[in-house]
């Protein structure tokens, strides 16, 4: 345990000397004023794309690969399959209310449909996805103060909820004004980013690494957000070798020249070491800890092995303690369900605790 907030302590005295409060909305690319004309996003993604090493197929691919096996089923040429069965939790991406904006598909998401726990889109005035805002702040404030863009979300073990921050903090991240976010779920063993969503994407980072389709024809833009999603496509044993191969280096690379943040899922860093190799190529880590299951001494043995410099903090998930109500969360158009509790305690170094 004190090896722990020893180095949480060390790295937030760095960190924080001469930093100053900014406002999420106010975070962009470079430090551009906002008032500065830049080229549209589709410029941008058609210039990006153009000039990327990984966006095309090599001419020995599968004959039967999603980016052209299905191209003349879906409307406006869409290299995702068009004749996928609909499922009751949600969308498919051959669905009438699927479009393809600035080059990607576009989808729109139900809150009533999505994993209830997505407390940014299911119960965005609530208290507990106002926990998810104070985690977003400190990432736009890393952004800014350390110009760390891609971000590795990871756990100590299964069942931590290490998908359900990712995809929390993405989505309020998206929402951000002049923000482009990405989230690309690197789980490939138990890949479920998109069921979360309620969206069935059987194409993702898998078939991208695999050398079975493009990666622009992979990305989803799920609004009304406008959150990107790299979903991870079909389950893989070989994930390390995937994730450690040159190919999701130059993915990794693409996607920090398209996009402002980059969310990735990870594996757990308590049972595969596919996450280490992760963090190593990204700028920051959150690990994710369930309170009543994770033990300090299992935190503190996996923070030993990790670049101290690049670890932000430890997300507290499922505790016992509950929000305090305040005046305004009290106003009668607050959603005040019950949820299992969590809240953000700052010890030494920002540790959020979030649901």
């Amino acid at each position: 345990m004190g090896r722990v907030f020893d180095a949480l302590r060390k790295s937030s005295a760095n960190s924080e000397s001469g930093a100053s409060e900014r406002s999420p909305n106010s975070s962009r690319r470079g430090g551009a004023p906002a008032e500065a004309v830049l080229p549209s996003a589709r410029q941008i993604e058609e210039q990006l794309l153009s000039g990327s090493k990984i966006m095309s197929i090599p001419d020995n691919a599968a004959n039967g690969s999603a980016s052209t096996a299905h191209t003349a089923d879906v409307p406006d040429g869409s290299a995702l399959p068009g004749g996928m069965a609909s499922r009751d939790a949600g969308a498919t991406l051959g669905a009438a209310g699927a479009a393809r904006a600035g080059g990607f598909v576009s989808i729109d998401i139900s809150p009533a449909r999505v994993e209830p726990h997505l407390v940014a889109i299911s119960q965005p005035r609530s208290a507990y996805c106002e926990q998810f805002r104070s985690l977003r702040t400190r990432i736009l404030q890393a952004g800014e103060r350390s110009q760390m863009r891609a971000f590795v979300i990871t756990s100590a073990g299964i069942g931590e909820g290490k998908t359900l921050t990712a995809l929390n903090l993405a989505w309020l991240l998206a929402q951000s004004e002049g923000i482009r976010a990405l989230i690309i779920d690197s789980d490939l063993r138990h890949p479920c980013a998109a069921d979360y969503l309620g969206i069935d994407a059987p194409v993702g980072l898998a078939e991208v690494l695999s050398g079975q389709a493009r990666f622009e024809d992979a990305i989803i833009r799920v609004n009304p957000a406008g959150l990107y999603l790299l979903p991870g496509g079909g389950q893989r044993d070989d994930v390390a070798e995937l994730l450690g191969g040159p190919t999701y280096a130059r993915l990794l690379t693409d996607a920090r020249r398209m996009f402002d943040y980059v969310i990735i899922d990870a594996p757990p860093l308590g049972i595969f070491t596919d996450a280490n190799v992760l963090i190593n190529r990204a700028d920051g880590a959150l690990l994710v800890v369930r309170a009543g299951k994770t033990r300090y001494s299992a935190v503190d043995k996996l923070l030993e092995h990790l670049p101290r410099e690049r670890v932000l903090g430890v997300v507290l998930n499922q505790t016992d303690e509950t929000l305090e109500s305040t005046a305004y969360y009290r106003h009668h158009y607050y959603n005040r369900t019950r949820l299992p509790t969590a809240t953000t305690k700052e010890v030494e170094k920002e540790v959020a605790a979030v649901n």
